[in-house]
């Protein structure tokens, strides 16, 4: 099938954020004097930080999303590096035209740092942020967003994402879907979502593209 787009989520599936992730929440929590697993943790890794918050203590929300990110953006540079076979892949699309778009719950801010401090920046045309939009995956919106940036079609775009929200997102807006095996989630939960193809590393786009 002809690929033309390939869109990616950022954390967890180009770019390793889970050890920062999980950092900022241990601050955040012990900061507010709340008790939470590694294993409870991790399951608040993927949407967008003030619902997580919300669900949590609604009237604190505001606060802890600010103490979290003080601490992420501070600690960033220390912990954040590209997964294997990322650069690879991307440059090897990149060589081959496709049009390459990033559709992230992250802020515009933090979505800067990350692509800065792992030499990414210059890959994607497109970055549609939780600042872009009204509604944050799983809701098709930031993927039909971030097509429409690029000229593209759903029969030939695929999106890339470590968790059931991204898969989700790219369901819901029509196109091919590819889940990434080094998520923190684990790949049997993200086959129960049926991803079009499941990644057990980056370059394994390029024999999906046909490269």
């Amino acid at each position: 099938m002809n690929t033309r787009t390939i869109l990616f989520d950022l954390d967890g599936t180009l770019i390793d954020t889970n050890q920062l992730i999980v950092e900022s929440f241990k601050h955040t929590f012990d900061h507010f004097k709340l008790d939470f697993t590694d294993e409870e943790i991790i399951e608040f890794n993927g949407p967008p930080l003030v619902e997580t918050f919300k669900k949590i203590d609604p009237v604190r929300a505001d606060e802890m999303v600010a103490t979290y990110r003080a601490h992420n953006h501070l600690y960033h540079d220390q912990f954040v590096t590209a997964f294997p076979n990322v650069l690879e892949a991307l440059q090897g699309l990149k060589e081959n035209n496709i049009k390459m778009g990033i559709v992230t719950t992250k802020l515009t801010r933090g979505v800067e740092m990350g692509l800065k401090r792992t030499g990414l920046t210059d890959f994607f045309d497109s970055v549609v942020t939780l600042d872009d939009v009204t509604h944050a995956k799983p809701h098709p919106e930031p993927v039909l967003k971030a097509m429409e940036d690029l000229g593209g079609e759903s029969r030939s775009t695929i999106m890339v994402g470590d968790n059931s929200h991204d898969i989700e997102s790219g369901h819901n807006a029509g196109v091919r879907t590819a889940a990434v095996s080094w998520s923190q989630k684990g790949r049997d939960r993200l086959l129960a979502y049926k991803p079009t193809y499941m990644l057990d590393k980056m370059t394994d786009l390029l024999q999906i593209v046909g490269v």
